[in-house]
């Protein structure tokens, strides 16, 4: 199976550069303490590193949703 990664938004991206919105936008963040649910895959990572301050992430195993 392949690992999710469960991803929420725990900060607010009022005050962030623009690079750190866009990030965020291209992840499928649109509200604050969104939660979502991603395949793990090395570009989320690298998305995610950029943003680590604004974003908590938990690993799943498999069809968890």
């Amino acid at each position: 199976m392949q690992k999710k990664l469960k991803i929420k938004q725990i900060k607010s991206q009022i005050g962030s550069p623009m690079k750190h919105k866009l990030t965020m936008r291209a992840i499928g963040f649109h509200h604050h303490q969104e939660i979502l649910v991603k395949n793990d895959t090395p570009q989320l990572r690298g998305m995610l590193h950029q943003v680590r301050h604004l974003v908590s992430v938990q690993e799943i195993e498999g069809d968890a949703s």
